[in-house]
C-alpha cells in the first residue's frame, strides 16, 4: 500500500506542475520594462504595451498625439518610436510566442482514446484502449525549465530590440536636427553670396573689377547655391528617417524640431571601465549566457532519451456481445534497432559547442566595441570642444579684424568676403562635430548596455529552441 502511495505522489507531482503553467497577461513585457529602466531615461521609456487590438491602438494614438504637440526632444522621439514602431510591434508578438511555447511545453500531451467495434458473424467485438505518453510525464520538468529558459532569452532579446530602436531613433533625431541648422545656415551663406555676386557684377560693369574676381564670385554663388541644395536634400532623408522609426504619417509628420543640438555637457563621461560593464550590462551577452544553459540543459535530456523514443501506457477495456468483459494494461516502447539515437545525441551537441564559439565570440567583439565606442566618445567629445572653443572664436575673430581693416580701406570688400568663406566652413564642420559627439554618445550607451550593431535580436533564441525541440 505504501508503494502504492508513493508512486501515485511521483506520477501526481508532475501532473501538478503541469496544470500550473499559464500564459502572461501581458506576454512578459513587464521583465522587458524592467530592464529596460536602467538603461534608458525616464522621459525616454513610455509603458512598452502590445498592441492587441483597437482600444490600446486608440489610446497610443492619444499618447503619440499629445508628445507631437510640444517641440520633439530627442527622449521624446524615443518614446514615440517605443509606442508607435511597427517592427517594435511585432518583436513582441514574437514574445507571445514564446511565452505560448513555454505554457505549451510546461503541458502534458492529451491522452488518446481508441474505440474499436468488430463484428464477425453473430459475434460483435467492442475495444476501448486509453494510451497515455509516460515518457513525457516523467520528462515534464526538464522540459519546462527548457521552455521557461527560452522564454526568458526572448525577453532579452525584446530588450535588446527596444534598445536598438531608443539608440537608432536618437541618432535618426540628432542627424535631423544638425541636418536642419546645416540647411538654414547654407541658406543664409546663399543670401549672402547672392549679394556679392550682384555686386561683382556691377562692378565688372563699371570696370571697377576685373573679369576674373567677378567669375570668382559668380563661382561662390553657384557653389553656395549647389551646397544649399545638397543640405535641403539631406535635411529631407533625415527627418525622413527619424519618421519612419517613430512609425508616423499623415499629419504627425508636421511635427518641430527644436532650432539647434543640444549644448556639450561640461565634462565627458569618464568610463574606466568599459569592458567590465559591457560583459555585466550588455543585453546580447546576458542572452548568450542563457542561451548556454538552456544548450545544456536540453543536451542533458537528449542523452537522457536517447534510447527511449517512445513509451507509452494503456488501459484497456474489450466487451464481447456474449461473453464477459475483458480488462487489462498495455505498455507500448519503440525498439532502438535502427535508430539508437546517437544523431539526436550528436545535433545537440554540435549545437551545443556552436553556441560555446558564437558566445566566446560575442564576448571578445563587445569588449572590444565598448572599447571603441569610449575612444570615439572621448575623441568626438575633443573635437567638438575645439571647434566651440578655439577653432571658430578664432575665426569670429579674424572676422572682426577684418572688418576692422575693410573699414579703414586696407582690404577690399572681396577679401572680406573671401575671409568669410572660412568662417563658413569652420561653422559647419562646428555643427558636424557636435551631431557626431551626440551619435557617439548614444553608441556609448548601446555598447555598455545594448547589443552589437550587427545583433539580430532573435538570432540566439532560436538555436535554443532547435535543440529543445529535439
Amino acid at each position: 500500500m505504501l508503494t502504492a502511495t508513493r508512486t501515485l505522489l511521483a506520477l501526481s507531482l508532475p501532473l501538478a506542475f503541469a496544470g500550473c503553467a499559464q500564459l502572461q497577461p501581458d506576454a512578459g513585457l513587464g521583465q522587458v520594462q524592467q530592464e529596460m529602466q536602467t538603461r534608458l531615461p525616464a522621459a525616454a521609456l513610455p509603458a512598452l504595451a502590445w498592441d492587441k487590438g483597437s482600444a490600446t491602438a486608440e489610446q497610443r494614438r492619444a499618447q503619440v498625439q499629445a508628445l507631437l504637440d510640444e517641440p520633439l526632444t530627442a527622449d521624446t522621439a524615443v518614446r514615440i518610436a517605443l509606442l508607435n514602431n511597427g517592427e517594435l510591434q511585432a518583436r513582441f508578438a514574437e514574445l507571445g510566442l514564446a511565452d505560448a511555447d513555454r505554457v505549451i511545453a510546461s503541458r502534458l500531451p492529451n491522452p488518446a482514446l481508441i474505440l474499436a467495434r468488430q463484428v464477425q458473424g453473430a459475434s460483435v467485438e467492442i475495444d476501448r484502449s486509453f494510451l497515455f505518453d509516460l515518457l513525457s510525464l516523467f520528462t515534464l520538468p526538464a522540459r519546462r525549465d527548457i521552455a521557461t529558459r527560452r522564454y526568458q532569452e526572448s525577453q532579452l532579446a525584446t530588450a535588446a530590440a527596444v534598445m536598438a530602436l531608443a539608440t537608432e531613433t536618437r541618432k535618426a533625431w540628432y542627424d535631423a536636427v544638425a541636418a536642419a541648422q546645416t540647411s538654414r545656415y547654407l541658406t543664409q551663406v546663399k543670401e549672402a553670396a547672392d549679394a556679392a555676386a550682384e555686386l561683382a557684377r556691377n562692378m565688372a560693369n563699371v570696370g571697377n573689377m576685373s573679369r576674373r574676381d567677378a567669375l570668382q564670385e559668380q563661382a561662390f554663388y553657384a557653389e553656395a547655391a549647389a551646397q544649399r541644395e545638397e543640405a535641403q536634400a539631406a535635411e529631407t532623408a533625415a527627418r525622413e528617417r527619424l519618421i519612419r522609426l517613430m512609425g508616423l504619417w499623415g499629419q504627425q509628420t508636421a511635427f518641430q524640431l527644436p532650432e539647434r543640438l543640444p549644448d556639450l555637457p561640461r565634462h565627458p563621461e569618464q568610463r574606466s571601465e568599459v569592458e567590465a560593464i559591457a560583459m555585466r550590462d550588455r543585453l546580447d551577452v546576458l542572452m548568450a549566457k542563457r542561451e548556454i544553459e538552456g544548450l545544456a540543459k536540453s543536451l542533458g535530456l537528449t542523452r537522457a532519451t536517447r534510447y527511449v523514443n517512445v513509451l507509452e501506457v494503456g488501459y484497456l477495456n474489450n466487451s464481447f456481445n456474449d461473453q464477459p468483459r475483458q480488462t487489462g494494461a498495455e505498455v507500448g516502447l519503440l525498439l532502438p534497432l535502427f535508430d539508437w539515437g546517437e544523431a539526436r545525441n550528436a545535433r545537440a551537441e554540435a549545437l551545443y559547442l556552436q553556441a560555446l564559439a558564437r558566445t566566446r565570440d560575442l564576448a571578445s567583439r563587445a569588449r572590444s566595441q565598448a572599447r571603441e565606442a569610449y575612444v570615439r566618445y572621448r575623441t568626438a567629445y575633443d573635437l567638438a570642444e575645439a571647434y566651440r572653443k578655439v577653432i571658430v572664436p578664432l575665426r569670429k575673430q579674424i572676422g572682426e579684424e577684418n572688418l576692422l581693416r575693410y573699414n579703414g580701406m586696407l582690404i577690399s570688400v572681396f577679401e572680406l568676403l573671401s575671409d568669410s568663406r572660412a568662417q563658413i566652413l569652420s561653422v559647419n564642420a562646428a555643427i558636424q562635430a557636435q551631431r557626431d559627439y551626440w551619435k557617439a554618445d548614444a553608441d556609448l550607451q548601446n555598447a555598455l548596455a545594448g547589443a552589437s550593431p550587427r545583433f539580430d535580436a532573435l538570432s540566439l533564441a532560436r538555436p535554443a529552441q532547435s535543440a529543445s525541440s529535439h
